[in-house]
């Protein structure tokens, strides 16, 4: 359905004069090829926060919870909802400083995981940006935004809460932010607590604020030339992928569309007929300042199509993605499509850091090092003395578990020994494992590449000593067979010239004067 009419608290309606300018600017959308090149930097961006969210979400669901640890089996069930993308045990394993599995109790009972002291300290100081007054100001300024872009001035909490963690939100919103802000918003309807019901709430706009319903571009424009107005020429920034290759329909297209007035995604622009470019550039208007009030200035497709779709331009924002390459990106990283605001990003990240990315980088670190962390940890770890010390500074606990209890690979003779090791030993121990798996698993490839190129060298010996005999025998048949069809023509000659001189030497006369004195006879 399409909601494009005006409330009595959104802005005044445009003059019909400049709903005149608007109309004869009527243009068809571009008909040259647009190829789509990929953009590594913005890729490796979307890349490497692909678990970000996930982690997250496991960690407020561990620090919901009474005791402060969940078992491994109620993750699972939770998968879905905690966006959990691969095998809940696997996410668990790959960050152990971030997580820490361990038993609560004796054999048999299931593993459980809790939260590391590095990520309670790093939560607290999160808890602590959020509550700032600087951080709630810019998080209710965002979701006024975001009401004021839609024409009814009311966005259903659900598909808030699809984009909260985009938007820089707490997850307690509705009872942090909006009850302190009544002048801004409210949320209006109820909520069914049924299994299954859908949540029908809105927040809804209370007033109008003109200072906050003018765009990025136009406050922009506003500093290079103060006495910009509606309506004026506004060109939106383009950065496009190395190896993009623009033909001449699609420049020329691009150039024109750039000159075309700028309409604020703050007004109503219902009277543009859908297929024009004064509706197009419109939309770009509004998929720009959507994207630019997240503080991580990229979203999923999923996100951008369903808030389209209540504003009604699901189709327009599906097109305007497809022929501005410029100013979106779309990558296909983490298992899904996310759309990147390209202006957002320089050298693949963030150019405008908020202190809430400034906690989520924190989060990457400590992810990222984990695995360089549990590999030194294994390499200077293996004296018996070196283990006391770690076990005499951890905290003693209802944690204390056998190693050979969560890792089950230990020797009896080496249980008891070790009864004594808490859930980090284990977890080291565990890394250590893993590294040596690693180690040998490297080693055996490395081996095996050596023998491979060993035995490509010798075959390549053996081939070449082949060949050479080879060549040899033939060189030696041909030299034989030419020499003797040389002694054989010499030879030939040789009796030629010789044969008469033969018949008439001495030697051969006693035999002729025989053989006439026997025909004489005869006669």
């Amino acid at each position: 359905m399409f909601l494009f009419f005006r409330s009595c608290s959104g802005p005044p309606h445009r003059s019909q004069q400049q709903h005149h300018i608007f109309q004869i600017h009527l243009r068809t959308y571009v008909d040259g090829t647009i190829n789509w090149v990929r953009d590594r930097g913005l890729d490796h961006a979307v890349e490497r926060e692909k678990n970000l969210l996930p982690v997250m979400n496991i960690k407020d669901f561990i620090k919901s919870e009474p005791s402060k640890s969940v078992p491994v089996s109620i993750i699972t069930q939770k998968k879905e909802v905690l966006r959990i993308p691969t095998r809940p045990i696997d996410l668990i394993r790959k960050y152990p400083s971030i997580f820490e599995e361990f038993l609560p109790g004796g054999i048999g009972i299931q593993p459980h995981v809790r939260l590391t002291s590095k990520v309670l300290e790093l939560d607290a100081e999160e808890q602590l940006t959020y509550q700032t007054e600087t951080c709630r100001q810019q998080a209710a300024d965002r979701l006024v935004r975001l009401l004021m872009l839609s024409r009814v001035h009311k966005v259903p909490v659900s598909i808030i809460d699809q984009l909260k963690w985009d938007l820089g939100l707490p997850k307690d919103y509705i009872q942090s932010i909006v009850p302190d802000f009544p002048d801004y918003f409210k949320v209006v309807g109820h909520q069914n607590f049924a299994y299954g019901s859908d949540d029908m709430r809105a927040l809804e706009l209370v007033c109008w604020n003109n200072e906050l319903a003018t765009s990025v571009l136009e406050n922009m424009a506003a500093k290079v030339k103060p006495d910009t107005s509606k309506g004026m020429h506004i060109t939106f920034p383009m950065k496009f992928s190395n190896g993009f290759e623009m033909d001449k329909k699609f420049k020329k297209w691009v150039d024109e569309w750039q000159t075309l007035p700028y309409i604020s995604p703050y007004e109503n622009a219902s009277h543009l007929s859908p297929n024009s470019d004064e509706s197009d550039k419109w939309t770009a208007a509004i998929l720009h300042e959507l994207l630019h009030m997240l503080v991580t200035k990229k979203t999923e497709k999923e996100n951008i199509l369903c808030i389209g779709e209540y504003f009604g331009l699901r189709s327009r924002f599906k097109r305007a993605l497809l022929h501005h390459p410029g100013i979106f990106y779309v990558s296909s990283k983490a298992g899904t499509y996310t759309v990147v605001l390209k202006e957002g990003y320089k050298r693949g990240s963030v150019i405008e850091i908020s202190p809430l990315m400034n906690i989520r980088n924190k989060y990457l670190h400590l992810m990222n090092t984990v695995k360089e962390d549990c590999k030194t940890t294994s390499e200077h770890s293996g004296t018996r003395h070196q283990k006391q010390e770690q076990k005499e500074g951890s905290d003693d606990g209802p944690g204390k578990q056998n190693e050979a209890e969560l890792l089950n690979f230990l020797d009896d003779d080496d249980k008891d020994e070790d009864e004594d090791e808490n859930e980090d030993e284990s977890t080291r121990s565990h890394c250590s494992v893993r590294a040596d798996r690693r180690d040998s698993v490297r080693a055996d490839r490395r081996d095996s590449v050596r023998a491979d190129r060993r035995d490509s060298v010798r075959a390549d010996r053996r081939d070449s000593v082949r060949a050479d005999r080879r060549d040899n025998v033939r060189a030696d048949r041909r030299d034989n067979v030419r020499k003797r069809n040389v002694d054989f023509k010499e030879n030939a000659f040789r009796n030629r010239m010789i044969l008469p001189n033969r018949m008439n030497s001495t030697a051969e006369r006693p035999y002729r004067d025989v053989k006439r004195e026997r025909s004489n006879m005869n006669k």
